[in-house]
């Protein structure tokens, strides 16, 4: 009998029927996420479950799911899965990484400089009607070329967006990171590392990376902004609550930070009103991944997981919890 699985969300074709060739499938073809009840029960009597970022994964989940296996998502985050509620009940879980890395990085390199050019701005302003001439400060913004370059976060997609950098723009790149690269990493991405304080004061365009845990709950808030530059920009790529939306806007509003490119949000799709209201910021729906070929990517390597943990009795290629495989292997043997 084939291993029973649920898709909690709206995904390729193609990926749902090569999974409908290993496992009975119960697939939720709605971009409407389910319900923490209703994705509760639909995973009663499932060993797996194909999921995105937004289905909440928790020990309250578990308890009523114990037939449940393996969790595999196509996002590199994890944030709303409880790793080591799953690893106590020998739950699998794996994520989306590398794949995205970049496609991201291009984007984030992008929202960036939306932001320091203020295209934003000016496109609102044509469309509008009220370009009317020419003037030497018109929409005049920050440059790019040359200025300084801080990562806040030097993971896969934090390299990438410096050594889009370094090598094509000429920035100096600073960053900040729990464990520093090496020193080969460093040379080859023209970075330095600085503490988290210096780091904010020596930006000229900030660019957040951080994965978002209780440790980095509002990693970037009121304080932090305080540090910055009234020149420079913030770019979030992150995860929404790595940075305090309010004080941003506040900063925003009262010319404490010059622009902003958001990408994420706290409390998304909801968006903070207030930064809604200022012009000087770019706002995307979480669309970092959002090329076709990533896409499927992402999808394509959840079902490689899936199929190995479930179908192949093999290590999942991006296991997150390597303690629950081998509890799985011991209690198999």
């Amino acid at each position: 009998m084939k291993p029973s699985l649920l898709i909690a969300r709206k995904i390729f074709p193609e990926t749902v029927e090569r999974l409908r060739a290993h496992f009975a499938l119960d697939w939720h073809d709605d971009d409407v996420p389910l319900a923490p009840a209703a994705l509760a029960q639909r995973l009663q009597g499932k060993q797996g479950l194909f999921a995105s970022g937004t289905e909440r994964i928790d020990a309250a989940l578990l308890d009523q799911c114990p037939e449940l296996r393996a969790v595999c998502l196509m996002t590199v985050g994890y944030n709303n899965v409880d790793v080591d509620a799953c690893s106590a009940r020998g739950v699998l879980v794996s994520n989306a990484p590398d794949v995205l890395t970049e496609t991201t990085a291009d984007f984030g390199f992008a929202l960036m400089m939306a932001a320091a050019r203020r295209i934003t701005e000016s496109e609102h302003f044509l469309r509008a009607g009220r370009w009317r001439d020419w003037r030497v400060d018109l929409f005049a913004g920050a440059e790019v070329h040359g200025r300084t370059l801080a990562v806040l976060g030097m993971g896969r997609i934090g390299q990438a967006i410096a050594r889009r950098g370094h090598h094509g723009f000429g920035m100096p790149v600073v960053y900040h990171n729990r464990s520093r690269l090496s020193a080969a990493q460093e040379a080859e991405l023209g970075a330095r590392w600085l503490p988290k304080d210096e780091l904010l004061r020596a930006a000229d365009h900030l660019v957040i990376v951080t994965p978002y845990t209780p440790q980095t709950h509002h990693l970037v808030a009121d304080a932090e902004l305080a540090l910055m530059k009234p020149t420079a920009t913030l770019t979030n790529i992150a995860r929404g609550g790595v940075v305090d939306d309010a004080a941003l806007a506040r900063a925003l509003r009262e010319g404490r930070l010059a622009a902003a490119g958001l990408d994420v949000f706290e409390g998304e799709p909801t968006v903070h009103p207030e930064l809604l209201a200022c012009t000087n910021v770019v706002l995307t729906p979480h669309i970092a991944s959002a090329t076709v070929p990533t896409r499927r990517a992402m999808c394509e390597l959840a079902a490689d997981n899936l199929i190995a943990a479930l179908i192949d009795g093999r290590e999942p290629p991006t296991l997150l919890n390597p303690a629950a495989w081998a509890t799985s292997r011991a209690a198999a043997r």
